[in-house]
């Protein structure tokens, strides 16, 4: 078990981008979107054989030829503003049945991926994944954000879009976050790095669909672009956007009357001044949707 670096690129305190899949792929494909936006190259890749099962066996001519694993690679380019690394992994590592990455495989994954930040001495870590909220598919989504200090809360408050997750209504300043997202940021800053993590909303009833989230994703990319200090283009992540609108319409044309009649008014309420919606409301959307959207992601992180 352990890195495979395919190079040794000199870089002058990059940021490490981090990020899995998980509800909605919110956080992997903004960060995926990234990597090929600013054109990374490969850097190496954490071994995968101690962490997952083989998704097929390569058969050739009938003969045995390869395993394939779940890849957890690491990229890297060098930019005016700032240089960057970037860890994608195509799983989250986890034990014993569980949702959400945790236990003695994520630790170790958390460690190896930080390993890499001492080594090429970086600044700040960021990862990036969902925060499921109290929001409607037709607004923009917003992103939530956590951080290792107060000077990057004021930091990242500055941005457009951006919510401290200890501000966003109803939550009395709490919150945790599961999964890597959470066990990275916290051992980031055990490891003296400034750590963020940006979390882009998604209604709590879409977190069972079968496809992706980019309206969220989107959000993350945008914030991400102005923590690093450059330019990106969108015209990707928006036809998906566009693409998925058309499912999630679909879908929620087929939810009963009353459910939509709720929804409508949390999103009149959400557009008047974001205000508090109640447990109750909360409670009452979930009995009547859980037989529509079942369940989340499987070992993902989200904001709870």
């Amino acid at each position: 078990m352990g890195i495979r670096l395919y190079q040794e690129p000199k870089l002058e305190k990059p940021d490490l981008v981090a990020s899995w899949p998980g509800i909605g792929n919110i956080g992997v494909i903004a960060v995926d979107t990234l990597r090929v936006q600013i054109g990374a190259e490969e850097l190496g890749e954490i071994e995968p054989w101690d962490f997952f099962y083989p998704k097929k066996v390569v058969i050739k001519g009938g003969v045995l030829e390869d395993l394939e694993f779940p890849t957890c690679r690491f990229y890297y380019r060098k930019l005016g503003k700032r240089d960057v690394i970037i860890f994608i992994g195509e799983e989250q590592p986890t034990e014993g049945g569980r949702m959400y990455a945790e236990g003695r495989k994520a630790y170790q994954m958390a460690n190896l991926v930080l390993d890499v930040a001492v080594r090429f001495d970086c600044r700040r870590v960021y990862t990036s994944g969902a925060a499921v909220s109290l929001t409607h598919h037709e607004l923009r989504p917003r992103v939530w954000a956590v951080t290792s200090g107060e000077g990057l809360n004021r930091e990242v408050k500055r941005y457009d879009n951006t919510i401290l997750m200890g501000e966003v209504e109803g939550r009395s300043g709490d919150g945790t976050i599961t999964g890597l997202n959470g066990l990275l940021l916290g051992l980031a800053k055990q490891k003296g790095f400034e750590a963020v993590c940006l979390m882009g909303e998604i209604p709590d009833y879409l977190t069972g669909i079968p496809f992706p989230y980019p309206r969220a994703s989107k959000s993350v990319l945008e914030v991400l672009s102005h923590c690093l200090g450059i330019e990106l283009e969108y015209n990707t992540v928006d036809e998906m956007i566009t693409r998925v609108d058309e499912l999630v319409a679909g879908m929620y044309q087929k939810l009963p009357s009353e459910v939509k009649e709720r929804i409508e008014q949390r999103r009149l309420v959400i557009q008047s001044e974001r205000e508090k919606i109640t447990e109750e409301d909360e409670k009452w959307l979930k009995e009547h949707i859980d037989e529509l959207f079942k369940g989340g992601g499987e070992g993902d992180e989200r904001a709870s």
